[in-house]
């Protein structure tokens, strides 16, 4: 009923083993367990019986019709039962022998919407016959305790497998397209080159970031980048030389080596590879060697969002890229902001001395065009220079030296 769902939160399972330890010790009885319904099977979520490990502890299950639970549910037993050998159903059931039982209460957890996750429920192996009416409320009031943690732990676990069946789907049934922005020499004024956006169609929209960061967060990451790179990159064979094409991939993914047979066959020397500055990387040594196929093949290396954060000069430092992307971040007002333009004049000058070439992402003005200029930069990309289009309109650019915007 709910195969997979529960890995129980530390905050949830500290309130709900604590409340099993107190409502023990207060009936005076030995056991105490919250359990879950699982498959056809009781599995023992939580448990408190001290010295009694051998006979439960987490995880053990049994099958449904051995146990009491099925029989309280329907209303056959009740839920207080201090004396088991006075019921003959109870009496009756196999593990009332062989545990044994001779006092059992037990109360359903049930979640917001009337399903029945488990049970909580103490028992002793002798008959107890001081429980009563207010033992059974207090029960019931540490049940909803741990039911509130429980549901709280359901609908999170219920919210991540929705996430991952809608990234199963957007990745089998291709879910989407792309956009294809120009990037240009700045001297003399002409297409080289596109970086391919990724846009995803399931709705309500939300931007391609969300998406691969909950991918990330689902430990599909990797496996959605590839399914996007399958398809972006193809669009190289229909680009005419020697445009190139930009992608995007996370040192996960570079990481998975991967990446060299999904380029087989392309004319790899006309690709290059971004990493984002926002991406984090614990092994630079590791990532230095899974991109050595990759630039002996011809693929180029290009750090993304330069300026936007500390990682991004690490990462320059580190790969010695071929290109360096000044973040949009930085470019937005450089020729109105001292220190933008100083940050931008220090990586161009970087460039200069390991040569390599700057591109400036997001150029929206003519103002911020010629103070780039004016610092060197090489080639730029962003609404001024041209908007992204589809593959049609990227073949109709190449080569070509349209005026700004």
């Amino acid at each position: 009923m709910f195969d997979g769902l529960m890995k129980p939160a530390s905050a949830g399972h500290s309130t709900i083993q604590r409340g099993l330890e107190a409502v023990r010790r207060h009936l005076g009885m030995e056991v105490a367990y919250v359990s879950r319904f699982e498959g056809g099977r009781t599995v023992f979520r939580e448990v408190d019986a001290p010295g009694l490990e051998g006979l439960i502890k987490p995880g053990d299950s049994r099958p449904l019709h051995e146990v009491y639970c099925p029989h309280i549910l329907a209303g056959r037993l009740p839920e207080l039962i201090p004396d088991t050998g006075a019921l003959p159903l109870a009496a009756s059931l196999p593990i009332t022998r062989a545990v044994p039982i001779g006092a059992h209460v037990s109360v359903p957890i049930q979640l917001a919407d009337g399903r029945a996750y488990g049970m909580f429920c103490c028992l002793s192996p002798h008959p107890n016959p001081s429980l009563n009416a207010r033992d059974l409320q207090v029960m019931r009031v540490f049940a909803e305790v741990a039911a509130h943690e429980i549901a709280r732990e359901v609908a999170e676990a219920e919210a991540s497998e929705a996430r991952l069946a809608e990234l199963e789907a957007v990745m089998e049934g291709r879910l989407f397209t792309f956009r294809f922005q120009p990037i240009l020499t700045l001297q003399p004024f002409q297409v080289v080159g596109f970086e391919a956006l990724c846009r995803f169609g399931p709705e309500p929209y939300r931007t391609p970031d969300l998406w691969f960061a909950a991918a990330h967060a689902a430990g599909r990451g990797v496996e959605l980048e590839l399914a996007v790179l399958r398809r972006a990159v193809q669009a190289l064979r229909r680009l005419k030389a020697p445009a190139f094409l930009s992608f995007n991939a996370s040192p996960a993914t570079i990481l998975s080596r991967r990446l060299t047979a999904l380029l087989a066959g392309l004319p790899t020397e006309r690709l290059v590879l971004e990493v984002t500055e926002h991406s984090q990387v614990t092994d630079y040594e590791a990532l230095r060697a899974a991109l050595a196929p990759l630039r002996s093949a011809g693929v180029k290396l290009a750090i993304d969002d330069a300026g936007a954060g500390y990682s991004s000069l690490q990462h320059i430092l580190q790969l010695q890229p071929d290109i360096i992307k000044l973040d949009m971040g930085l470019v937005r007002d450089v020729d109105r902001d001292p220190a933008k333009r100083a940050l931008a004049a220090a990586l161009c000058f970087f460039a200069r001395e390991t040569d390599c070439q700057i591109v400036a992402e997001g150029i929206e003005t003519e103002a911020e065009f010629a103070a780039l200029e004016a610092l060197g930069v090489s080639r730029g990309q962003g609404y001024l220079l041209g908007r992204p289009g589809d593959l049609a309109a990227a073949q109709e650019m190449v080569g070509a030296a349209a005026p700004m915007g």
